[in-house]
């Protein structure tokens, strides 16, 4: 049986040369995240119960408890577990081709002109999807083991034509200099460079499956009572424990809000989970958060839900400022947001954070914004 092989997935060439090594060998692999503690990384490790380990240097130990995998089995990735715990998804080796092809067309890459910039944690499908797409299609590929602009800049002018960034490394790199960029992982700014991309996807669809608002070829994308569902054959097969969430044809219920418009343009709102309920009305975080980042006194905000009494939720603004030692008030941010939203969405409550919690893709953590707010300070609150 095909076995599961675990490789450290630092940002250089070893990873790829391992994970090219265990395909060729009929073998799966399982990323690992380098950052992660070695409590982390053994908790991770029992889960996804694979037969060996290649560590940083290369050298592939054997472990105890392996479980095989099914033939034509690629990958076994861990989510980003920004709602909860992370579960390895199982991609197919079918599965990540559809993907690498499906994506190449739509940037119409050409192995022979182009070249590809790995700079995202390759543990995350976001920055591993890069690696399986330029070995897919046999395009060149550059590996960087860290984020770092300046050497982002070198790799342009050296021939890199295409990478793919999160928002807030966006924010430091000139787009530019490539000819496409992809980006994923948050909700991507309004003003965004005619060149760059904004991607939708999961871990379960293999990565981005929606470019600019338009499914990728061989993807199909509903909305059913408001949650958007996506079928192609880039999907998973199912999750390490054997589970298939995909429904009936092979939908696969996102979890995410959103529309799909006559024209087949999907619009994406945000997770179900994260809409606040604030007196019968639903508020979306995204359009706030954006509304409230444009104020001069915000550097970065997120927005949540808290119980109340009177309303059921209460919206609130997790708010780092952009001078620490001159903050937004409240009546200011409620001002500012009800001139361009509407009333029921103005945050009820302000709480100052040094920093918001955030994922290796830039994802925000929402279910860790109470425990900010614990750390934090309350600024103000209104009852009406």
């Amino acid at each position: 049986m095909p076995r599961l092989v675990a490789v450290v997935a630092e940002g250089r060439p070893g990873f790829v040369e391992a994970l090219q090594r265990a395909w060729d060998a009929g073998d799966a692999v399982a990323p690992l995240d380098p950052r992660l503690p070695p409590p982390a990384a053994e908790a991770l490790l029992d889960a996804l119960a694979p037969s060996v380990v290649v560590s940083p240097d290369g050298v592939a130990s054997p472990r105890r408890g392996g479980r095989p995998v099914e033939e034509g089995d690629a990958l076994v990735v861990a989510t980003g577990g920004t709602t909860g715990t992370p579960r390895a998804v199982v991609l197919t080796v079918e599965a990540v081709r559809a993907a690498a092809l499906s994506t190449s067309a739509a940037l119409a890459v050409d192995p022979e002109g182009d070249r590809w910039l790995a700079c995202l944690p390759l543990a995350h499908v976001g920055g591993l999807s890069v690696v399986t797409r330029a070995l897919v299609t046999g395009t060149p590929l550059t590996v960087l083991p860290r984020a770092e602009p300046a050497a982002i800049h070198a790799e342009a002018r050296s021939g890199a034509t295409l990478v793919s960034l999160v928002p807030t490394l966006l924010g430091r790199v000139d787009a530019s200099v490539f000819r496409r960029v992809l980006l994923g992982g948050a909700a991507p700014p309004q003003d965004r460079p005619p060149n760059v991309v904004a991607t939708y996807g999961m871990t379960e669809t293999g990565g981005g499956v929606v470019y600019d608002g338009r499914p990728l070829p061989g993807v199909e994308v509903r909305a059913i009572d408001g949650e958007l569902q996506v079928q192609g054959p880039m999907l998973l097969r199912c999750y390490r424990d054997g589970t298939d969430p995909r429904g009936a044809g092979g939908w696969l219920a996102t979890g995410d809000g959103g529309e799909v418009g006559p024209d087949g343009e999907v619009r994406v709102a945000g997770r179900l989970a994260d809409v606040v309920v604030t007196g019968g009305e639903k508020v979306w975080p995204a359009p706030v958060e954006a509304t409230l980042a444009a104020h001069e006194a915000v550097a970065e905000v997120a927005v949540a839900g808290r119980p109340d009494p009177e309303w059921g939720q209460r919206v609130v603004a997790f708010v780092v400022p952009a001078r620490p030692g001159a903050p937004p008030s409240l009546a200011s941010l409620r001002a500012w947001a009800k001139q361009r939203l509407p009333a029921y969405a103005a945050p009820r409550e302000l709480v100052l954070v040094d920093a918001l919690p955030r994922t290796a893709l830039g994802k925000l953590r929402r279910a860790e914004l109470a425990a900010s707010a614990r750390r934090g300070a309350t600024l103000g609150s209104v009852d009406g």
